[in-house]
C-alpha cells in the first residue's frame, strides 16, 4: 500500500509539472491570431490597413486597424524583401505603419524552456527513490536481485507428501530416511563417530520420481527445508548467481539444521571450461561459489544439500567428489513389483472396476516411469468420465496405455483404400514375423488406425522385465523391424516410405551391435562407439578412435546384419503368406486386433468372418453396458441435485423461522413485564401475529408449503414462548405470597 501511495504522489507531481508548463507556455497568448495566405497579407499592406508589422524568420505578423492580428509564412527571404521595399518601408516613412519589430518573447517562456530539464530531474528522482526503497517486498526490490530465491517449506503449507506416498523406491527411501533420522536424533550417530553425508545427488531419467522423493523428504523432515531450481542462480549480470548462493547459505545457517534441495542442478553445475570460448562467465562463478560453500574453508555444519539431475555426465568433477556430494542415489525405471506398488498409490482416489488388477497392469506396462503410470491412470479416468461411467474399467485402462505409448486415435482422418491396404499388410508383416521368431516378445496389439505420427503400429510387450540383451535377441529385433518392408515387397510388389522409421531403428541396433557391444566376429570385441550423450564443451574436439579402414569395415558389418535379417524375414513371410493375407484382411475389416484375436487368426482357430461377428457382439454388449452405467450416473446426479435443492430450501425455511423468532423476541422485550392478564393478551397477540406473519411468505412459496410451514411455526412458538413467560409470571405473582 505504501508503494502504491508513493506512485500516486509521483504521478500527481509529474502531472502538475506538465500542466504548469503548458499553462505558462500559453500565457499571454490570449489574443486570437488568424493565419492567412501571403497574397492576402500583401493585399492588407497594399490597402494600407496595417498598423504594426513584425517579422521573425519567414513568419510575418501584422496588426490591422480594427485590432485583428494576422500571420502568414513567406516562401523565402526574397518575398519578404520585396514586401518590405514595396509596401513596408514607404508606409513607415509616411507614418502609416507605426512599428516594425520582432515579436516580444512570451511570458513564461523560460519555464517552458526548462520543462525538459525539470522532467529529466523528476525522472532521476523517481528512479533513485525506486532503487533505494524497492519496488515490492519479498525479494522483488531492484537492489536485492542478488538475494536468494529459495522457498522455505513450512509445515501445513499445501498437500503434505510422505514416504508412504512413494512406492517402488524402497532402497532410495532408506538412503534419504537416514538423513532425516540423523537430523532428528544426531546423538545416535555422534556416539559412533558417524558423519552424515553433506550432499546427496539423485540421478535418474526424467519422470522416475526424483523431485517427488524430495517432496516426501520435506514432508518427513521436521527441520527447515529450502527448495530452489538450478536456473534460479543464473542471470545475465555477472556475480548475481554467486551472490544468491552466498545468501542461500546465509539463510540456511540461520535455520540450521536444515536441508537445501536444488532441482536440475546441471543448470548451474555444468563442467567448467566447456564450450568454444571457456572463460569465467557468470555460470562458472556461480559454480565456484557453490563449491566453496559446500566444502571450503567456511564450515557449514548442519546444512545438507539434496540435488537432482538427469545429466550426471556433464556435471563438474569437483562437484561430485566426496565432501560435497558424498552419496549418489540412482533412481531407475521401476520393475514389475515397483510398478504394482505405484499403481496402488496413484489409484487410491480412483474407483477401479473389479476386473482391473494392479498386477495385470504392472505386467502390461514395462518401461513405464512413475510419471507415465500417473498420467496413464489419469487418462483412464478422463475416458471414463467421457462416457459418464462410474468406475474405471479395463477397456479404458487399455486405451489409456496405448494412448500414452502411441498417442490418441485419429479415426476422422480420411485415408484412401490403397493406403489402408498398404498399412494393413505392413503391420501384418511385423506381427507374423514377431509371432514366428522364438525369442521375440509376444504381440499385444495391431492396428491400422493412425495414432500420433504413425499410420499404424504393431505393439509387442515383454513377458517380464529385461535388463540385458543378447545377440540373438537383437538380431531378431532387426528381423521384426524389417518385416513390414518385406511384406510390402511380397504382396504389393512395391515398397513405401512407411518403413523409414523401422529402417532407422534397425540400423541403430546393428551399429550398436558392431561398435558398442562387440557382436561382430570380424571386428572382434572392440568398442568403436562414441558417447551416447554428446556434450558440446567436451566432445566438440573429440576425434574418431579408429581409422578409415576400420570405418569401412564397420559399414560392411552393419550392412551384413541388415541383409541377413532381411533374408530371414523374407523366408518367414513366404512360408506363412496365407496367414499374412488373413491377418491383413482382418485388419482391413476390423482395424484393431488384440493379442488373443491375432493368435486365434494365426492358429486357424477362427475365420475373419467369425472374428468380426464376435467383435461386433462384444461391442454391442459394451455399448449397452455403457448406456446402463451412464443412465445410472445421470440418475445419481439428478438425485443429488434434488437433494441439494431440498437442503437449500430447508435451510431457507429455518432462516426465515429464526428471523421471525428474533422479531417476536424483540416485541416481547418492548412489551415489558406485566401481569398475567397482560401476558396472556400478549401471547394471543403474538400468536395472531405469527399466523398473519407466516401467511404472506407461505403464499409466495409453493402451494404445498404453506400448511407445512404454518404447522411448524404454530408447533414451535407456543411451546417455547409461553413456557418462558409462565416462568417469568410465576416469579412475579408468587413473590407477594412468600411468608414474611
Amino acid at each position: 500500500m505504501r508503494n502504491k501511495r508513493n506512485y500516486g504522489y509521483f504521478f500527481i507531481i509529474a502531472l502538475a509539472v506538465i500542466v504548469i508548463a503548458l499553462f505558462s507556455r500559453n500565457m499571454g497568448a490570449g489574443e486570437e491570431i488568424k493565419e492567412v495566405k501571403f497574397s492576402e497579407f500583401a493585399h492588407e499592406l497594399k490597402t494600407e490597413n496595417v498598423v504594426n508589422y513584425e517579422t521573425e524568420g519567414t513568419r510575418l505578423q501584422a496588426e490591422l486597424k480594427n485590432g485583428d492580428i494576422i500571420v502568414c509564412y513567406a516562401a523565402n527571404i526574397i518575398e519578404i524583401r520585396w514586401l518590405d521595399e514595396t509596401y513596408v518601408f514607404p508606409q513607415m516613412s509616411e507614418g502609416k505603419i507605426k512599428e516594425v519589430a520582432s515579436p516580444k518573447p512570451k511570458e513564461g517562456g523560460i519555464l517552458a524552456s526548462l520543462l525538459p530539464t525539470l522532467l529529466m530531474v523528476g525522472v532521476l528522482i523517481f528512479v533513485m527513490y525506486f532503487i533505494m526503497n524497492g519496488a515490492g517486498a519479498g525479494g522483488g526490490k531492484v537492489m536485492q536481485f542478488g538475494r536468494s530465491r529459495a522457498r522455505l517449506h513450512k509445515e501445513g503449507s499445501g498437500t503434505k507428501v510422505t514416504y508412504e506416498d512413494v512406492a517402488g523406491l524402497d532402497e532410495e527411501k532408506e538412503e534419504l530416511a537416514e538423513v532425516v533420522d540423523f537430523l532428528k536424533n544426531p546423538a545416535k550417530y555422534n556416539e559412533l563417530g558417524a558423519r552424515i553425508p553433506k550432499g546427496i545427488l539423485l540421478i535418474g531419467p526424467p519422470g522416475t520420481g526424483k523431485t517427488y522423493l524430495s517432496k516426501a523428504t520435506a514432508g518427513e523432515a521436521e527441520v527447515p527445508f529450502f527448495t530452489i531450481s538450478g536456473s534460479d542462480f543464473v542471470e545475465m549480470f555477472v556475480g548475481v548467481g554467486a551472490s544468491r548462493v552466498r545468501d542461500l547459505f546465509e539463510q540456511a545457517k540461520k535455520s540450521s539444521p536444515c536441508i537445501i534441495f536444488i532441482d536440475e542442478i546441471d543448470a548451474v553445475g555444468r563442467r567448467r571450461g566447456a564450450g568454444l570460448g571457456g572463460g569465467h562467465d557468470e555460470r562458472e562463478q556461480t559454480l565456484n561459489q557453490l563449491l566453496v560453500e559446500m566444502d571450503g574453508f567456511g564450515e557449514n555444519s548442519g546444512i545438507i544439500i539434496l540435488a537432482a539431475t538427469n545429466r550426471p555426465d556433464i556435471l563438474d568433477p569437483a562437484l561430485l567428489r566426496p565432501g560435497r556430494f558424498d552419496r549418489q542415489v540412482v533412481i531407475g525405471i521401476p520393475d514389475i513389483k515397483g510398478r504394482e506398488a505405484i499403481f496402488r498409490v496413484h489409484s487410491r482416489n480412483k474407483p477401479l472396476s473389479d476386473e482391473v488388477e494392479p498386477k495385470v497392469l504392472a505386467r502390461r506396462t514395462p518401461g513405464f516411469t512413475p510419471a507415465d503410470i500417473e498420467n496413464m491412470l489419469n487418462e483412464a479416468a478422463l475416458l471414463t468420465a467421457r462416457r459418464n461411467g462410474r468406475k474405471i474399467r479395463m477397456e479404458e485402462v487399455e486405451e489409456a496405455i496405448t494412448k500414452v505409448i502411441a498417442g490418441p486415435e485419429k479415426k476422422s482422418r480420411v485415408i484412401s483404400e490403397t493406403e489402408r491396404k498398404l498399412t494393413a499388410y505392413h503391420e501384418a508383416g511385423h506381427a507374423i514375423v514377431a509371432r514366428v521368431l522364438p525369442n521375440t516378445d509376444p504381440v499385444h496389439q495391431i492396428t491400422i488406425i493412425p495414432r500420433g505420427r504413425a499410420g499404424g503400429f504393431t505393439m509387442i510387450l515383454p513377458k517380464e522385465d529385461k535388463y540385458y540383451g543378447t545377440k540373438i535377441e537383437m538380431q531378431e529385433q532387426i528381423v521384426h523391424l524389417l518385416g513390414g518392408r518385406v511384406a510390402e515387397k511380397l504382396t504389393l510388389h512395391d515398397i513405401s516410405t512407411g518403413a523409414s522409421n523401422d529402417i532407422q531403428r534397425a540400423t541403430d541396433i546393428a551399429r550398436d551391435m558392431v561398435t558398442k557391444y562387440g557382436f561382430s566376429e570380424k571386428l572382434g570385441t572392440v568398442n568403436y562407439s562414441a558417447q551416447d550423450e554428446v556434450f558440446l564443451g567436451r566432445d566438440f574436439t573429440s576425434h574418431k578412435n579408429y581409422s578409415e579402414e576400420i570405418a569401412s569395415e564397420i559399414d560392411e558389418e552393419i550392412k551384413a546384419f541388415i541383409e541377413e535379417a532381411f533374408i530371414t524375414a523374407e523366408q518367414i513371410l513366404t512360408e506363412h503368406v496365407d496367414k499374412l493375407h488373413r491377418v491383413a484382411q482382418a485388419l482391413l475389416e476390423i482395424e484393431t486386433l488384440d493379442g488373443d484375436q491375432f493368435e486365434a487368426l494365426f492358429t486357424d482357430q477362427m475365420t475373419v468372418g467369425q472374428l468380426a461377428e464376435i467383435i461386433k457382439s462384444e461391442e454391442a454388449r459394451i455399448s449397452e453396458r455403457n448406456a446402463i452405467e451412464a443412465a445410472e450416473t445421470e440418475q445419481i446426479l439428478a438425485e443429488a441435485a434434488i437433494a441439494a435443492a431440498a437442503e437449500a430450501e430447508r435451510e431457507a425455511e429455518e432462516l426465515e423461522l429464526e428471523l421471525f423468532d428474533d422479531d417476536a423476541d424483540e416485541e416481547d422485550a418492548d412489551g415489558g413485564l406485566g401481569g398475567d392478564d397482560e401476558d396472556d393478551e400478549d401471547d394471543e397477540a403474538n400468536e395472531d401475529d405469527c399466523e398473519e406473519g407466516l401467511e404472506e411468505p407461505a403464499k409466495k412459496a409453493e402451494a404445498k408449503k404453506p400448511v407445512k410451514t404454518a404447522a411448524k411455526t404454530a408447533a414451535k412458538k407456543p411451546v417455547r414462548k409461553p413456557a418462558k413467560k409462565t416462568k417469568e409470571s410465576a416469579d412475579q405473582a408468587g413473590a407477594p405470597e412468600k411468608p414474611e
